[in-house]
């Protein structure tokens, strides 16, 4: 048996039902994905051929799946575990707007901000409004970054933006004073952090016509798990911090996966000290 872990969650499984033991203690980074063979980059060129026409009809919707959403949310507990605080910023629209617009636009104010800041590192997710009866179902953004944001300097450069690219107020008296908004998020406070996650990334079931979330560059690097003997989960154990378990077993009722839901606290969190190092690492 072997043991993926990752911040609340370990999972033991059986080696004998999901293959050998993995080569290397951490993994779910963006550098480990299989880069092209250089024999492949030496073959030669195929000739072009004509480009195939897309059948007409409505593009196919993106929406975040579970095993994104699982993503999403180990990307963020490890980002938060480099930084000493965020801002979570919500990027809304003064009028109706298409999902390819809303992305695009969402591109140009991030790169604008990758100029302004240093070591500008974040995580986006679109999602759907419904509260808003004027613009229901427009899409909006959720931003989670290391930088702390001047509301009114970024508010004005978003609002003119938007002008910019043919986004206007829906009247000449409508006041879009929430449409740049920014709240400081204390990184210590995993649970707090937690709860973002649970409310704009878990429940979130839209569907889109662009892409439905997406991180920088070394975010995407950032380690998520590590893998460890059973022996590991004795510390959890000691601590009762264990808040519950699940197992599956195969046809002959042996147990070949169990799933242990860890409490994370200020006697847990140094358990995982050695994913934090990792990646601080790469951070820095």
């Amino acid at each position: 048996m072997i043991v993926k872990n990752t911040y609340g969650t370990s999972v033991e499984f059986s080696t004998r039902m999901f293959g050998v033991v993995p080569d290397e203690e951490f993994t779910g980074s963006s550098l480990q994905r299989k880069k092209k063979k250089p024999e492949d980059e030496e073959e030669p060129k195929k000739e072009k051929s004509k480009p195939v026409k897309k059948k007409a009809g409505k593009p196919k919707l993106r929406h975040l799946s579970k095993r994104s959403k699982r993503k999403i949310r180990k990307k963020i507990t490890c980002f938060s575990r480099c930084y000493k605080r965020f801002s979570f910023v919500t990027l809304t629209f003064m009028n109706k707007v298409e999902d390819e617009q809303a992305v695009d636009l969402l591109r140009k104010f991030l790169d604008n901000a990758k100029k302004r800041f240093d070591d500008f590192q974040y995580i986006w997710v679109a999602e759907r409004q419904t509260k808003n009866d004027e613009f229901k179902g427009n899409v909006h953004f959720h931003i989670i970054t290391n930088k702390y944001w001047k509301i009114e300097k970024w508010w004005k450069y978003w609002t003119d933006l938007q002008k910019k690219n043919g986004v206007h107020p829906r009247s000449k008296d409508f006041n879009p004073s929430s449409a740049f908004d920014v709240k400081q998020i204390h990184t210590k406070n995993i649970k707090a952090t937690g709860s973002y996650v649970t409310k704009y990334i878990t429940k979130n079931y839209g569907r889109f016509k662009c892409q439905p979330w997406n991180c920088s560059k070394r975010v995407s690097q950032l380690y998520t798990d590590f893998y460890t003997t059973p022996d590991y989960l004795r510390n959890f154990e000691k601590l009762n911090a264990v808040r519950g378990e699940f197992t599956v077993k195969d046809t002959l009722d042996r147990t070949f996966l169990r799933v242990k839901s860890i409490d994370l606290n200020r006697k847990t969190l140094p358990l995982y000290n050695r994913l934090d190092e990792k990646n601080r690492a790469l951070m820095s």
